[in-house]
């Protein structure tokens, strides 16, 4: 119980120097994302969404990031236009992504310069959530962005590295970390994962979390658990501190 007090303070009462939302646009189109900035920055970290929008779910993590010292933007891959309150909807906003990876790269590089704008400090991690990991990885298989950061992290995210993309070896490192009991990418998907990147000589760290059902750091959802929503900030923690040495 201890642990679960401290791990929910830290999510809810954060005091970060300056938090906002942040309104821009994308070829005429109105997105909003949202920037905490933490007192001394150690670096900066790109939070991509989850399929159900930017929400306040980001926000609070951006909040913990600026917390633990490091610059954080979530950013918009959907606009305020798109509707995002039923299954349909999320499966409609994500699957037009999905079959159109140019906008989808855009869509990351105007939310990369409105974190670049804000940021005193230029090193960078991306992390994701769910459609969001996935997003992440499309990232780091860029040959035009990958070297944009120092890192990527990828919490229950999509894993299959679509057709026509490979990894080369030669990405920043990876986290990646995963449920169990994930029913929407299983086990058998992350072991395909594993071997692509072994074959290329891909730096990357798997965790793999034991009963831990998809969407498992989603609090309040009939999904979440504790104890991998925990392990796996922690892991991520230990991450952004490799990546941010100084």
């Amino acid at each position: 119980m201890r642990l679960k007090s401290i791990f929910l303070a830290s999510l809810f009462f954060t005091t970060p120097a300056l938090a906002e939302d942040v309104a821009y646009e994308v070829d005429g189109e109105a997105f909003t994302g949202y920037w905490a900035e933490a007192e001394s920055p150690k670096g900066l970290v790109l939070i991509v969404q989850d399929w159900d929008g930017m929400n306040d779910y980001e926000r609070q993590r951006a909040d913990m990031l600026a917390e633990m010292g490091y610059n954080a933007f979530a950013l918009d891959m959907f606009g305020n236009d798109t509707p995002t309150e039923t299954m349909d909807h999320r499966r409609a906003a994500t699957g037009a992504l999905y079959q159109d990876r140019e906008r989808m790269r855009s869509l990351l590089q105007a939310g990369i310069e409105q974190a670049q704008e804000r940021s005193s400090v230029d090193q960078m991690v991306v992390m994701g959530y769910c459609f969001g990991g996935a997003v992440t990885l499309e990232m780091a298989r860029s040959d035009d962005m990958a070297g944009m950061a120092s890192g990527f992290a990828t919490f229950h995210g999509g894993l299959s590295t679509p057709e026509g993309q490979s990894w080369d070896g030669d990405e920043p490192p990876l986290l990646i970390m995963h449920g169990g009991a994930d029913t929407s990418i299983t086990l058998p998907d992350v072991a395909t994962f594993a071997s692509e990147l072994e074959e290329a000589g891909n730096t990357y760290t798997i965790e793999i979390y034991s009963d831990a059902p998809h969407a498992f750091t989603v609090l309040g959802s009939d999904s979440y658990q504790e104890r991998a929503d925990t392990a796996s900030w922690n892991a991520f923690s230990d991450f952004l501190s490799k990546q941010f040495p100084g």
